[in-house]
């Protein structure tokens, strides 16, 4: 079997991505917690036995553990590796334990060091994309025509696959989203098209048809379109300055954001295929074919992976950040934290959630690749 196989080749680039990622999300916690005056006990890159380990000048205990599936900060007052407040012991500390103690700092500081590795995330994957954007250019699709959409103004008015648009009622287009921001700003107007065709510098008028969009809500919209599909093409645009790819960087972040929260939010309402969740094996299979088409491709993925880690730790799921921080907004709320039963049980659903979110995602990993079918055809 061909995955199977190649399973070695994806082993290492995935060990790599995600250790690299782990250890930026908990050093942003970490970073934070030292400014708040947080004693920091462990800081580990995996979970179960220590592989190996140092102690720092300040007592925190730096290691590598054998499940590399993740990692943890454990801090002073911390029962476990999930940040869960070890109640008992809280009761016994004296005033210069509970001035280093998670637990007993204020409500905003405990907020901050929690949103931190989130945080963390997300500047990490500005930081990789500015420095790709600078290294090798920003790529964008370019306004050529893949397809038209039969019936629609832009296969009325003759354009074909391979016609590059070069400006829209005299304002020039480099891209192909700036093609469909103009079009849904004027909805229903003619607008004047001139296009390059063989060398030829052609002209039309196109006026867009206004068709009925409904969002993940039920809401519907009036939408403007051409019927333009892009070519799928790719070029790159040479950014020489660091602010400009700053810019870019954030911009490109923002999207793969906000696309992948659309992606969710249509999984959840029924639109979107859960096939398309990806586990452990998925990510490795990833890794290991960005290696293979080279290291701007497995940064660009690593960049890619942790905005995706960033935003899974922001899900409003005990044991997660995104579960702490809720916990947080009801303690400013109701003007005191949870009671310790509540909150236990809310880590224990967290993490049994957690862990089944990560066997479905493993599943459909087997699926996708036939493993499954592959070790019933070996035990046969």
């Amino acid at each position: 079997m061909d995955f199977i196989s190649s399973l070695p080749s994806y082993i290492i680039p995935f060990l790599v991505v995600l250790t690299i990622l782990v250890f930026v999300h908990e050093l942003g916690h970490f970073w934070v917690a030292r400014r708040a005056g947080v004693r920091v006990e462990v800081f580990s890159v995996g979970f179960g036995p220590e592989i190996f380990g140092w102690n720092d000048r300040h007592g925190t205990r730096w290691k590598i553990a054998w499940l590399p599936l993740g990692g943890y900060v454990k801090m002073h007052g911390d029962a476990d590796a999930s940040s869960a407040p070890d109640h008992a012991a809280a009761a016994t500390m004296s005033p210069e334990e509970r001035s280093t103690a998670f637990p007993h700092k204020s409500l905003a500081w405990r907020a901050a060091i929690v949103a931190a590795g989130p945080a963390a995330n997300f500047l990490f994957a500005i930081l990789v994309f500015a420095c790709l954007f600078v290294a090798s250019g920003r790529p964008f699709t370019p306004p050529v025509v893949g397809s038209t959409i039969e019936g629609m103004p832009a296969d009325q008015a003759g354009l074909r696959p391979g016609d590059r648009i070069l400006a829209i009622d005299g304002s020039r287009i480099d891209r192909f989203v700036q093609i469909q921001r103009t079009v849904l700003l004027n909805l229903d107007r003619p607008l004047e098209i001139e296009y390059m065709r063989d060398d030829q510098r052609l002209r039309t008028t196109l006026t867009p048809r206004i068709v009925e969009d409904t969002d993940l809500l039920g809401n519907r919209s009036r939408m403007a379109r051409l019927g333009i599909r892009s070519s799928g093409q790719r070029e790159s645009e040479e950014i020489r300055s660091p602010v400009l790819a700053i810019y870019y960087a954030v911009e490109e972040t923002w999207s793969q954001t906000t696309g992948t929260l659309k992606a969710v939010g249509q999984m959840l309402v029924g639109r979107r295929g859960a096939e398309e969740l990806s586990g452990p094996l998925g990510i490795a299979r990833v890794s290991g074919e960005a290696a293979r088409a080279g290291w701007g491709s497995l940064v660009a993925l690593m960049a890619t992976l942790s905005i995706s880690l960033g935003l899974i730790n922001l899900f409003p799921i005990p044991i997660l950040d995104g579960g702490h921080l809720v916990l947080y907004a009801i303690e400013a709320i109701r003007g005191r934290p949870l009671g310790p039963r509540a909150q236990e049980y809310g880590f224990r659903v967290g993490l049994v959630l957690v862990l089944s979110l990560m066997l479905f995602a493993t599943w459909q990993d087997l699926l996708r690749w036939r493993v499954v079918q592959w070790l019933v055809n070996l035990v046969g």
